[in-house]
């Protein structure tokens, strides 16, 4: 006579096999909420990222919008040297008509021929100054662009650091969702209630897991 069936004396089998079933589909579901869970974490991670290279960018275009405004400064004080010079060639200027005037249509004495010189050397200066403020300014300007430049940068991060918030807040109102009719599956009586095969309770509606985003 063939031996009883495996398991407890006087268990039906289709019992057994409905409550393994209800086992491994509750395990399943479990798993997928650990996935979820899992998913949102990393996205909160990706925000994390995001916002320190936010913090970062915006602190050196702060440095940068400073270097640039102290290299426009520094310009304005080089100009401002200008105007005095060319008082001073004024009045040689001066001199030189009158030492000419003294002089006739005689030779040009070595007075008159050293105020030209000192004119030309001044006037040179001024030109060097002017010169030195554009490259002031120059530079000034590159700082500027390149601030423009991170800011841009700086909000394509703020954009994908809400994006990341966004999908790790949708992966946690999942994974609550999934937990709330795991624990409604695990109430008491809920097991006599429910049917042999492992579906869901009526309108309770859970997405597979989504995989993460590249």
């Amino acid at each position: 006579m063939a031996g009883a069936p495996a398991g407890s004396p006087g268990t039906p089998v289709g019992s057994t096999v409905a409550a393994l079933r209800r086992t491994r589909f509750l395990g399943q579901q479990y798993a997928d909420v650990t996935k979820l869970r899992e998913l949102a974490t990393h996205q909160e991670r990706l925000a994390a990222r995001y916002e320190q290279r936010i913090a970062r960018i915006n602190t050196k275009i702060e440095r940068l919008r400073h270097q640039a405004t102290l290299l426009r400064e520094k310009a304005q004080k080089v100009l401002a040297a200008t105007p005095e010079i060319e008082q001073e060639i004024k009045q040689m200027q001066r001199d030189i008509d009158a030492g000419t005037a003294r002089g006739g249509s005689g030779p040009l004495t070595s007075d008159i021929t050293a105020l030209h010189y000192r004119v030309r050397k001044l006037q040179q200066r001024i030109v060097d100054l002017q010169q030195k403020a554009k490259a002031l300014e120059h530079r000034a300007a590159q700082r500027t662009q390149r601030t423009a430049e991170l800011k841009v940068k700086a909000d394509r991060f703020v954009e994908a650091a809400h994006l990341a918030s966004q999908e790790a807040a949708q992966y946690r109102q999942r994974a609550d969702r999934l937990q709330q009719v795991i624990e409604q599956e695990n109430a008491p009586g809920a097991a006599a209630a429910a049917p042999a095969g492992p579906s869901a309770p009526a309108g309770a509606t859970i997405d597979p897991p989504a995989s993460p985003p590249p």
